[in-house]
């Protein structure tokens, strides 16, 4: 109770200038962000143009903790590509490499098999119920750069969200923060 009376008075006693002053930097860089992320998705036409890999099913390739750089682009998918999409019903996308491709020529229908480099099957019971092939529309991007390990930091905070509040309350006991909530 008594890091909240700390901090109620320590608003209370700032100035109001002061104040809006904080809440329009803070806002200036929520914006540059969004836009910064938007200008990704229009230049690369992935709707994520940044993921992290979030297990080592692809090593040796990709680590447990890589950004990945997406595009999507016109062009056919091949085998040996390496693709992040997405499943019905799961709210994380998966990165694997496809290792099949059937074209239809007649119809332009695409299907598209994909499986991680370190499991010893194809992803078949990862997809939906009673699908076997994903679908060109499932996939988000194509992965074309890669950052090693620099999504630690982003695995960490997620996993352990003791670390996301000790790392505010160190901003906020340094002074660089007065409005967090």
């Amino acid at each position: 109770m008594g890091w909240i009376a700390e901090h109620v008075e320590s608003i209370k006693s700032m100035k109001i200038r002061d104040t809006l002053s904080q809440l329009i930097t803070l806002g200036m860089i929520v914006s540059t962000a969004l836009i910064i992320w938007k200008a990704l998705m229009c230049l690369t036409g992935s709707e994520s143009p940044v993921v992290v890999v979030l297990s080592g099913s692809m090593e040796p390739g990709f680590k447990r903790g890589d950004i990945l750089f997406l595009h999507m682009s016109e062009a056919p998918f091949r085998a040996g590509e390496i693709v992040v999409y997405n499943v019905e019903g799961k709210p994380i996308p998966i990165v694997h490499r496809v290792i099949e491709v059937h074209e239809q020529e007649n119809s332009g229908k695409v299907d598209i098999l994909t499986k991680g480099d370190a499991n010893p099957v194809d992803d078949r019971s990862l997809y939906a119920y009673g699908q076997n092939w994903l679908k060109p529309q499932q996939i988000m991007g194509r992965a074309v750069g890669f950052v090693p390990y620099a999504g630690w930091v982003t695995i960490i905070m997620t996993e352990k969200p003791i670390i996301k509040y000790m790392l505010v309350g160190a901003l906020d006991s340094a002074g660089e923060t007065y409005l967090l909530f």
